[in-house]
């Protein structure tokens, strides 16, 4: 389509999850709810594991961060989420949908390899407990989430490059309820097959390296937590595990149901609802998935409770 025809739109407009105002004004009830949890289960996750001597490990240093990215890459999305529900119209700024986009990609970059270093994390402290404290220093453990934050934030900047150079010519109606890569990539007139080529290249890069970084390092605890004598040794080692084998197979799951289809294959209303699950779900399950499954976390927990009503 020649430049000169194709009308430049100041603004997007998202269809999102329902045009019912009934539907929506209890959607805003429900959703409020689950981010007001999600901030605060998370909040609380990073501040106990900073105040609570006996938490100050590397597995809850990898912890801490996956809550602080799980607040991050859901605060990119649910507040403008919540606001819409309220609002006629769902409209978002041209300039702003590239922040959007871009603060979730990264953020939800990050998570995915952070999953992986908290795989190799227990693969070091169940196979190699001796050597624990030395192989899983502060310096790797400072330099793997470097590493992890530096891939998220420039894979992000270059997908949001990519679709942002394309043309939206025909039509501002975004088919989603936030800046996603699928969606922008449906509503523009121009050839998106580069960056259909670019997004499974570096996404499939990223999302690859960690599930098979996860497989590897729980295939050697396997093995070795089925070679210990002691059964409870066997039980303890399962249960450290159990809660992050959760989480992986939720966000996991949900990423490659998202971005590993053919294009001709998708279904805008299907990927709202695994979008609302893995935008705005997970990042409230993942503080309760370790509480809960967690002694550590439930001791810090109550000691602090403990400690605020003794000193109140």
């Amino acid at each position: 389509m020649a430049a000169e025809n194709c009308t430049v739109f100041a603004e997007f407009i998202f269809v999102g999850l329902s045009g019912r105002q009934d539907v929506q004004q209890g959607l805003f009830v429900f959703f409020l709810l689950v981010y007001g949890i999600t901030v605060v289960a998370n909040l609380g996750m990073i501040l106990l594991i900073k105040v609570d001597p006996r938490l100050q490990t590397p597995m809850y240093y990898f912890l801490s961060n996956l809550s602080f990215c799980d607040i991050c890459y859901s605060s990119s999305v649910s507040p403008k989420m919540l606001v819409d529900f309220l609002s006629e119209q769902k409209r978002i700024p041209y300039n702003l949908c590239p922040i959007q986009m871009y603060i979730f990609g990264a953020f939800a970059d990050v998570e995915c390899l952070m999953l992986a270093v908290m795989a190799y994390d227990r693969y070091v402290a169940i196979c190699n407990p001796l050597l624990y404290t030395v192989a899983m220093s502060r310096r790797l453990c400072t330099q793997l989430v470097l590493i992890s934050y530096t891939v998220g934030l420039v894979d992000s900047a270059v997908h949001t490059c990519l679709a942002f150079r394309l043309s939206f010519c025909t039509s501002n109606i975004i088919n989603h309820f936030f800046c996603d890569i699928p969606p922008i990539l449906a509503l523009s007139t121009s050839d998106t097959s580069i960056n259909e080529i670019v997004m499974f290249t570096l996404i499939g890069c990223v999302v690859g390296s960690s599930i098979i970084t996860v497989l590897l390092s729980y295939s050697y605890i396997i093995v070795t937590i089925l070679r210990m004598n002691s059964a409870e040794g066997r039980r303890k080692a399962f249960s450290t595990c159990a809660s992050h084998l959760m989480a992986v197979a939720i966000f996991h799951g949900t990423l490659l149901f998202m971005y590993f289809r053919p294009s001709s294959s998708y279904s805008m209303d299907t990927d709202k609802m695994a979008s609302v699950f893995y935008t705005v779900i997970i990042p409230m399950l993942n503080p309760l998935i370790y509480s809960l499954r967690n002694k550590d976390v439930k001791g810090a927990l109550k000691k602090a409770i403990g400690t605020e009503l003794n000193s109140g």
